[in-house]
């Protein structure tokens, strides 16, 4: 199944509710991130604890959730990845509710999932790059982030 059809109605009813939810700590672009990291993560066919935990710090240490919100976040983005939805939905939410320098960490955020493992695949390696292209992120600054996260993991 191809990632264009995974993703699902992720935003469709979720979304919507969760921006009428005021007391929520979670916003739909926070959800757009936990589940582009998730997608990022099953990519290679095996999304394991490691890749779990890899997001969730993430989602405490970048975008400043608690972690119980952290926990809850990846919970639904696990739950809601298999349904379908076009990728550009979750790239357009983060686009449009993140600066410039809010889409570099998540971009930074995706890498770190990527190489949770060591590891890059070529389908991820593929994903990345059609994320990066969708958030405005070129290229080379993509590629800056990538060895930023490859030498945070010593892999270089």
């Amino acid at each position: 199944m191809s990632i264009f059809t995974k993703l699902g109605k992720f935003f469709s009813d979720d979304a919507v509710a969760e921006r009428g939810n005021k007391t929520s700590n979670i916003d739909a672009e926070k959800l757009a991130a936990a589940a582009l990291m998730v997608e990022v993560a099953v990519q290679d066919g095996n999304f394991d604890d490691l890749e779990r935990k890899t997001i969730e710090k993430s989602l405490i240490e970048k975008l400043g959730l608690s972690p119980d919100d952290a926990k809850e976040l990846l919970i639904k983005a696990e739950d809601k990845q298999s349904q379908s939805i076009q990728i550009l939905s979750f790239t357009r939410d983060i686009k449009n509710h993140f600066d410039d320098e809010g889409r570099v960490r998540i971009m930074e955020m995706l890498w770190d999932v990527v190489f949770a493992d060591g590891e890059e695949d070529d389908y991820e390696s593929n994903l990345m790059r059609r994320i990066a292209g969708l958030l405005y992120v070129s290229d080379r600054q993509s590629g800056q982030i990538r060895k930023k996260v490859m030498q945070a993991k010593n892999l270089l």
